[in-house]
């Protein structure tokens, strides 16, 4: 096997692993960037759509005879297209289209030298050149322009094998190019340079102009452009019969195929790196989100765990709450009527008695209080299971209060002062029920004051809707462990002659069924205070 076949053979098999590397990497990354697939499929759709409409943009800006004269085939009738070129040439020129009318022409002369019509070429050329010089265009702009008319009569040269001339336009060219100043004006001036040495013969010029271009077209990654200058090289020296210049264009040739082979494998491999590299990052993000929303997940688990819990325990103390209240209702039901019953058995027993205890000597202590305790029995029962609402009216406070005080004034001691504090402004109030309360409050505070002592009667207003009236005395007081049951009857046996007790409960309940409450004032510690609370 020869040298030359075992080192294509090489890079034939080196391109086939890389390529199915890249794939392999592709289809292997393609459920992830299947997103960027689509998009660059859009972005492929989108470049060659705008290719089109540039080519067709393109096309729109040449004339209908440079159309006419492009479409026509110089094999086939070469004076036609020359022709047409021409006519496309004065038709630019007279509208200031300058550079397509050196393109035209350019062309056009091409055609004429094809045919050795080297006058009629240099005559064109020369117009061309006219058009350029009264034109409008701006320095680099004409250099540009100069550039392809040189460049035509230097291929002109070069064909005539005039040495002397074709370096003379060589050398205006070289003027021209660095006056256009532009990148492609430059390679292609190197490109002729380099075929301008390569035909005379100039093979060291040639190879330093040829290896300066390639390296620049090959840094940019022009490899075609390389390519096509190499083609052309070995074709000139098969024209001129040089096998020695054919031999080493053909091995500066497959040394440099070589070496952009390698340029490029190594590019596809870097690309192919940059690709894993890319993929691996995208992996590791993907992880990482991965891994924070399992912890997300599982901490929300958990926390429909603990709530799931949290709930089951709830339904379960809220049946058992459920079933306590339903009990509790039930053993207060049964409560209340069982406390209806015994206060109407309590009251009919008293109505019952009563008129028994009438027939007795009320005169009698114990007939008396035997009295009074059947008729407070009645009245606290009456209170009890009483639900209808009490009748409310406007009463003069301060006259109300003085009215009430001067009738147990003289049943106070010697020396005990006797006070109202009450504002002149009328109140609704049941008059029965609280003068009740307050004349059974003040008759005990009068009784238990001692001499020198103080009782009074006050009224204050607390709110829109809400008063007191507030009974108090300088006496010894009731000790706090008796408090509690200050309203509450029937708790021990006595002595009814002394009284029965029923006093302050019947007060008590008169005060709720006003829709207020009568209790004891707990931060008063000069004696006692009573405080009446109502509401309206």
């Amino acid at each position: 096997m020869s040298p030359l076949l075992f080192l294509q053979g090489g890079r034939l098999f080196f391109a086939i692993f890389c390529t199915i590397v890249r794939y392999i990497s592709y289809f292997c990354s393609v459920k992830q960037n299947i997103i960027d697939m689509n998009r660059r499929f859009l972005i492929l759709f989108v470049n060659l759509l705008f290719c089109c409409v540039t080519l067709s943009a393109q096309d729109a800006e040449k004339s209908d005879l440079q159309k006419r004269a492009e479409s026509i085939d110089p094999k086939e009738n070469i004076a036609s297209a020359r022709s047409t070129f021409i006519h496309a040439f004065n038709d630019y020129a007279n509208q200031g289209k300058i550079q397509q009318a050196v393109e035209c022409a350019a062309k056009a002369t091409a055609l004429y030298y094809k045919e050795n019509l080297y006058q009629e070429a240099f005559d064109l050329l020369r117009r061309a050149d006219q058009t350029i010089a009264a034109s409008k265009l701006s320095p680099s702009q004409s250099a540009a322009c100069h550039y392809f008319t040189t460049k035509e009569r230097l291929q002109m040269y070069i064909k005539m094998r005039r040495v002397e001339s074709a370096k003379e336009q060589l050398k205006l060219l070289e003027g021209h190019a660095i006056a256009a100043s532009n990148d492609e004006t430059t390679n292609d001036l190197l490109y002729t340079k380099a075929v301008y040495y390569y035909t005379f013969g100039m093979n060291a010029q040639g190879n330093a102009v040829f290896k300066e271009m390639a390296d620049k077209l090959t840094a940019s990654k022009e490899y075609d452009k390389v390519d096509e200058v190499y083609q052309t090289l070995i074709a000139n020296g098969r024209k001129s019969g040089s096998a020695s210049i054919v031999a080493q264009s053909y091995s500066n040739y497959m040394a440099w195929k070589d070496s952009t082979n390698a340029l490029k494998h190594a590019d596809e491999i870097k690309a192919l790196k940059k690709q894993i590299s890319d993929n691996e990052a995208t992996i590791a993000d993907k992880d990482s989100s991965l891994t924070s929303r399992s912890v997300i997940i599982t901490a929300l688990l958990v926390l429909v765990g603990i709530l799931a819990a949290a709930l089951v325990l709830g339904a379960v103390m809220l049946m058992r709450y459920i079933l306590l209240t339903r009990r509790q209702k039930k053993n207060i039901q049964l409560a209340n009527e069982s406390n209806a019953l015994k206060a109407k058995f309590i009251s009919n027993i008293a109505a019952q008695l009563e008129p028994t205890f009438r027939k007795l000597d009320s005169r009698q202590p114990e007939v008396q209080a035997l009295l009074d305790f059947s008729s407070h029995i009645q009245t606290l029962s009456e209170l009890e299971n009483s639900k209808e609402p009490v009748e409310m009216e406007d009463v003069q406070v301060q006259q109300f209060c003085e009215d009430l005080m001067n009738q147990v004034r003289d049943q106070a001691k010697n020396d005990v002062t006797i006070t109202v504090n009450a504002p002149k402004m009328s109140v609704p109030m049941n008059r029965e029920y609280v003068s009740h309360i307050l004349l059974h409050l003040l008759q005990n505070a009068v009784e238990y004051t001692p001499e020198g002592g103080k009782v009074t009667l006050e009224y204050k207003k607390r709110g829109q809707h809400s008063h007191q009236f507030l009974v108090s005395d300088t006496g010894e007081g009731i000790p706090e462990e008796q408090r509690d049951d200050l309203f509450k009857p029937f708790l021990e046996i006595r002595d009814l002659t002394q009284g029965d007790g029923l006093g302050l409960p019947i007060c008590k309940q008169m005060a709720l069924h006003m829709n207020g409450d009568l209790d004891i004032d707990p931060v008063f510690t000069k004696g006692t205070r009573f405080v009446l609370e109502l509401h309206t």
